[in-house]
């Protein structure tokens, strides 16, 4: 035996960090979900007065400050709430806790109202067909011989998420499936389906082998194309774009356009033109039949100005949430001796989970509230002038600042997001650490990629800077970095080196 001490984290105190991480869509669907599954909790519903003037409900309100502070005083008083029962008396203080005959400040959807997530649901596009099922139902229409038809298909099955055709053809063979005769197509059958599929699958250069040949694909398809000028114009670019992929793809990629123009005995306008159609063409073709939707972000706050009293404000935007209430009936059911006691557990414990979702919420609100205040305050110069302005805000600060633990701030900042005067903003990136400049002011890491990023954007497309010459030219705005620091955040910001970026 062995006489010790160890910590561990109480159920209710694990679903307050899950609660605190959770961004606003997610924490609707948790408690969708709650509404679903436990019996005992209810949407709070008011009657609408047709006098009331309509008031937003920014938490940190005068009502949302009287709800705090009653809840910090039950939870002072009652520790241990959940476990807190008896036969007779049931969950402590559950009339007073949750004031049932109090109308709420948030409102439910009244009854004739139309139903906004069936609205949205009815509203919602089909799916679209995955780029296998539209290439395999090109393929169904094209007029080819029907030997083919099979090599065909079983290259489409083959065909990547770009449109290339990434195993060889030997191996398609290999795992072919053998026909009645044990047969199994051609390498020449192969080849011949290949052809026919580059040529009448749509858009061009689906079923490219390589970057090179996707490339040459799509030349082959616009060369009949009306667009052109002249026949002259259409074959002297075309002969040069085929050119430069044919022979010299990776001077392109290098920039190393004075050598292409020696060997070839090529002038820069002519690489121009051909590039000029270069860039036209797609090295994923494929991307072209799926259309990836965007990611919709919902912000978990709206940071304001106010003009009155010159400062911004922040308050959640959790208006979407459902206001969540113990039913009433249920929680005097638990003090009657009239049902059964199996009952009687039942809700007891359904009680509990309520109250514990219930305190999660309100606890989440809070302390998200309070770290929004000290960043819109400690980021004022961000919301007056952008990103150069943004100030190193460590975690560790907000946290001593707040009297919490600096995990706390991590958690209530994760994957929120902040809709403000210059945009939608991630929550976290108002957190960064810094340097000090020339005169002393403390500046971001943040702060800095965006100086980087405007010195580039002014620089002589025909001389780009070097890293050294970007480090100087920062050096002359008051940053001292060092040269590597540099090319680090340059690359974070998909930055090409000055080789690269020269213009000729």
């Amino acid at each position: 035996m062995r006489l010790g001490q160890s910590m561990k984290l109480a159920p209710r105190v694990i679903q307050s960090m899950e609660i605190l991480q959770m961004s606003v869509a997610e924490l609707e669907e948790r408690l969708e979900q709650e509404l679903a599954s436990n019996p005992t909790i209810e949407l709070t519903e008011i009657t609408p007065d047709p006098d009331a003037t309509p008031e937003r409900d920014v938490p940190g309100s005068k009502e949302n400050a009287e709800d705090f502070s009653r809840l910090e005083d039950f939870e002072a008083a009652n520790p241990d709430a959940a476990e807190n029962t008896s036969e007779s008396g049931g969950l402590v203080n559950t009339r007073e806790r949750y004031d049932f005959d109090e109308p709420r400040t948030r409102s439910t959807r009244l009854d004739g109202e139309r139903d906004s997530k069936m609205d949205a649901m009815a509203s919602a596009p089909a799916r679209e067909a995955s780029l296998g099922e539209q290439l395999k139902d090109q393929w169904g229409l094209v007029d080819v011989d029907e030997s083919l038809r099979a090599a065909g298909g079983l290259i489409v099955s083959y065909l990547d998420e770009d449109g290339y055709l990434r195993t060889p053809l030997e191996t398609i063979i290999d795992r072919a499936p053998a026909d009645t005769e044990g047969a199994r197509p051609s390498l020449e059958t192969m080849e011949r389906a290949l052809s026919a599929v580059q040529l009448f699958l749509d858009p061009p250069g689906v079923a490219a082998r390589d970057a090179r040949e996707c490339l040459l694909l799509q030349l082959d398809a616009i060369e009949d194309s009306d667009e052109w000028d002249s026949d002259k114009d259409r074959t002297e670019t075309l002969r040069v774009a085929r050119l430069l992929v044919d022979r010299h793809l990776d001077d392109l990629m290098q920039n190393r356009l004075p050598k292409i123009a020696e060997e070839e005995n090529l002038t820069f306008d002519q690489i121009k033109a051909g590039l000029g159609l270069l860039r036209r063409l797609s090295l994923a073709p494929a991307r072209r039949l799926v259309h990836e939707r965007a990611e919709i972000v919902i912000p978990d706050a709206i940071v304001e100005y106010d003009e009155e009293e010159d400062r911004y404000i922040a308050y959640l935007n959790d208006s979407r949430l459902p206001d969540l209430r113990i039913n009433k009936e249920y929680a005097e059911m638990i003090r009657d001796r009239d049902v059964p006691k199996k009952d009687r557990e039942f809700l007891r414990t359904n009680i509990g989970n309520a109250q514990w979702l219930i305190d999660a919420v309100e606890q989440r609100r809070r302390t998200l509230q309070r770290v929004l205040n000290v960043v819109v305050d400690a980021q004022r110069e961000f919301f007056d002038y952008g990103p150069q302005a943004i100030k190193p805000l460590p975690m560790t600060l907000v946290a001593e600042q707040l009297g919490i633990h600096v995990a706390t701030v991590s958690r209530a900042v994760a994957d929120k997001h902040l809709q403000t005067p210059r945009g939608v903003v991630p929550l976290r990136r108002f957190f960064t650490g810094g340097t000090e400049t020339a005169s002393g002011d403390e500046i971001s890491w943040d702060a800095i990629k965006a100086a980087l990023q405007e010195v580039i954007d002014q620089e002589d497309k025909a001389k780009p800077l070097s890293d050294d010459a970007l480090a100087k030219a920062l050096s002359e705005r008051g940053i001292e970095i060092a040269r590597r620091t540099v090319a680090k955040y340059r690359g974070q910001l998909g930055i090409q080196s000055a080789r690269l970026r020269k213009e000729f």
